[in-house]
């Protein structure tokens, strides 16, 4: 399966190999050089894509890592059970507080 080589690429290629261009260098030796040369552009492109996914799928891990730590730490925490309680207890408090006060 042959990759497709954007125009773009073809023309900085061609451009390389006539700025590198010999003397004598026939045109045919001059269209082989660019040829290696888009080959070239086209394998450091496609290193370079892999790179970003690569790095892509690191940073939604470690988000994802992140995401996941602060969930179990806001389910773990026993501060939250207690002070649920604590406006009732309140309550409760000043309702036996007001009894004792009108009962004396």
């Amino acid at each position: 399966m042959k990759n497709k080589v954007s125009s773009q690429t073809q023309e900085q290629a061609m451009n390389v190999a006539k700025g590198t261009q010999k003397p004598g260098q026939t045109k045919e030796q001059t269209k082989l050089i660019a040829q290696g040369i888009e080959k070239g552009i086209a394998e450091y492109k496609k290193q370079h894509k892999k790179k970003l996914r690569e790095q892509d799928k690191a940073r939604k891990q470690q988000l994802k890592q992140k995401v996941h730590e602060n969930i179990e730490g806001v389910e773990d925490s026993p501060k939250t059970k207690n002070s649920s309680l604590l406006p009732w207890r309140l309550l409760l408090l000043s309702w036996l507080g007001f009894i004792i006060y009108i009962v004396w």
